[in-house]
């Protein structure tokens, strides 16, 4: 374990927090003006675990950083910790599963978590991987994470791995980072680049972030940068949060100008019953929820606060895509809101005792008119009458013949579909074995009823479905006329 402003994702010893209740920071560090569409909603359901739901073994040092996933009935979490045994010194990521977010959360084969992902000898996450953010887009699971060589300045870069599961990994982007420190500013904080959190949202990866070197970070180095691209590894067609809108950039190490919160090891989610953003960040009292339009151009709703204890940044309890879950009481008018975070000091005096809080705001209006309601269910899968499986996306229901299917494309799985489901029409059957097509640097996509090409991420949906993807030319493919895509 490292001190102070060295360690690879920790956040000892910044700054102290924001408090509860401040504007977040816009570009160059100057709060917001609160605007007369910031609505208030009423709040309840205040929840906690009756003690600590997670920890690694008995050699773990700390436990912190987690990312938390509901993931085809399970509670999925992966956080930073080291194990002694588990690779080189430094920081390792564990995983754990539990039937509920209370826990207790056991290692894939029961007994204590497994560390999954650790450090690569000569890379440049070397010794340190730590603030695991994880995301399933159909067959895939991504984990973006801070990593680091040794215990040096500005040695901390965000990476990348891929996992047909979510246990076993392999790493991206020919193992080199994915981004890195802008180097806009040189500060006494030299952390540098890390601490990511991933949402997927129309077929865009929202990768937010810490760079203490960017420009319109705090004095202290605090801030939440934003970039965003349709390649999951960001080689390519990204587009950076400015102080206009999100803008092309060359690479992921163009100038920071615009921070959406003052603080360190924050997460990002999308709310479909609220069309906001939400980034969630430790603030005096607990953790602070700030909310963001989708083109973070005013924040619709007052910051409200989870309270509890803490001593280290929150992971949301989010869907497979980085998305809030559906209120299993009242989807159309209540939003669960749930983060695990650590709440004590462990050994080294590190962060760890990962313990669960939550509330639930009420007065979302979520199933006010069709609209709302596409916007909720968006990514969700149901049983329908016609003994298929309804996956809303785009504003409609898809029936999909094969639950595994639906259940690989959809991002939440309900067992009994809510009655304003109705509301949406079906245009279009996925049937098994239905034609499917790829095409070169275009992907994959079924043929449905209605003719037109609906996209899948991967090549690996088209076999659960018993179908043989048909090589086609880029002409050919664009010879269907274009339907949405299966998966965000």
């Amino acid at each position: 374990m490292l001190a102070g402003l060295l360690v690879a994702g920790c956040t000892q010893g910044y700054a102290q927090p924001q408090a509860a209740g401040e504007q977040p920071a816009i570009a160059g560090g100057k709060p917001a003006s609160p605007r007369p569409t910031d609505v208030k909603l009423a709040s309840g359901d205040p929840r906690q675990s009756g003690g600590v739901i997670a920890a690694g073994g008995a050699d773990a040092v700390y436990n912190y950083g987690p990312s938390v996933m509901l993931d085809r009935g399970q509670t999925r979490m992966w956080w930073c910790s080291q194990y002694g045994g588990a690779g080189p010194a430094g920081d390792d990521i564990l995983y754990a599963q539990a039937q509920s977010m209370d826990g207790p959360f056991t290692g894939p084969g029961g007994g204590i978590p497994a560390a999954v992902f650790s450090g690569a000898p000569g890379q440049f996450d070397g010794m340190h991987t730590c603030d695991p953010s994880v995301l399933r887009v159909g067959s895939t699971y991504y984990l973006y994470y801070t990593g680091a060589a040794g215990d040096h300045a500005l040695g901390n870069a965000i990476g990348l791995a891929t996992s047909p599961d979510g246990l076993h990994w392999t790493r991206a982007a020919g193992g080199r980072p994915i981004l890195g420190p802008s180097h806009d500013v040189h500060r006494a904080n030299v952390y540098g680049a890390g601490q990511p959190s991933v949402v997927y949202l129309d077929g865009w990866f929202y990768l937010m972030f810490t760079d203490t070197t960017g420009r319109a970070a705090g004095a202290n180095g605090a801030g939440q940068f934003l970039l965003r691209s349709r390649d999951p590894a960001f080689g390519s067609g990204v587009q950076a949060l400015d102080v206009g809108g999100f803008v092309p950039v060359a690479s992921t190490s163009g100038p920071r100008a615009r921070s959406i919160v003052d603080g360190f090891s924050a997460d990002l989610m999308w709310v479909g019953a609220l069309a906001a953003f939400i980034v969630a960040h430790e603030s005096d009292g607990g953790t602070t929820l700030t909310f963001w339009t989708a083109d973070f151009t005013e924040h619709p709703f007052q910051p409200v606060v989870i309270p509890g204890p803490w001593q280290e940044g929150p992971g949301l309890v989010r869907r497979a895509d980085g998305h809030a879950p559906l209120s299993s009481a009242d989807p159309c008018d209540r939003v669960p809101f749930d983060v695990v975070r650590a709440t004590t000091l462990g050994g080294a005096r590190a962060p760890s005792d990962l313990r669960h809080f939550g509330l639930d705001l009420r007065g979302s209006q979520a199933c006010a008119n069709p609209g709302r309601v596409a916007a909720t269910f968006d990514g969700v899968t149901a049983p329908s009458p016609e003994r298929t499986m309804d996956l809303v996306r785009a504003g409609a229901r898809v029936q999909v013949d094969r639950r595994t299917v639906a259940v690989a494309l959809a991002g939440e799985v309900l067992e009994k579909a809510p009655p304003a489901l109705a509301a949406l029409p079906v245009t279009a059957h996925l049937r098994s074995g239905a034609e499917a097509v790829a095409a070169p640097d275009a992907g994959f996509a079924f043929i449905l009823d209605d003719h037109r090409r609906w996209r899948i991420p991967d090549g690996g949906i088209v076999g659960n479905n018993g179908s043989t993807a048909r090589p086609v030319s880029a002409a050919q493919w664009e010879g269907y006329a274009p339907g949405a895509s299966l998966v965000g």
